[in-house]
């Protein structure tokens, strides 16, 4: 259950296990991007992570187990 990334692949985005040696998809533009990775991520339970144009992450979205869960 690897992570899945969401990185800037020239003009286009491209949705990246943590682990993977190659991208999973490569599509045309972030929200596509970000909706594919969610869903793998929903599938695998891991952690969706959504890096901005700079590389730096600016949204993560965990579907697994979450280790800190909030309080109610």
């Amino acid at each position: 259950m690897a992570n899945q990334h969401i990185v800037r692949r020239g003009a286009r985005w491209a949705i990246r296990a943590e682990s993977a040696a190659r991208d999973t998809r490569v599509l045309d533009n972030q929200s596509e991007a970000i909706e594919g990775g969610r869903q793998i991520a929903k599938n695998q339970g891991s952690e969706l992570i959504i890096h901005g144009r700079d590389g730096r992450i600016r949204a993560r979205d965990s579907y697994g187990n979450d280790p800190f869960p909030p309080k109610n």
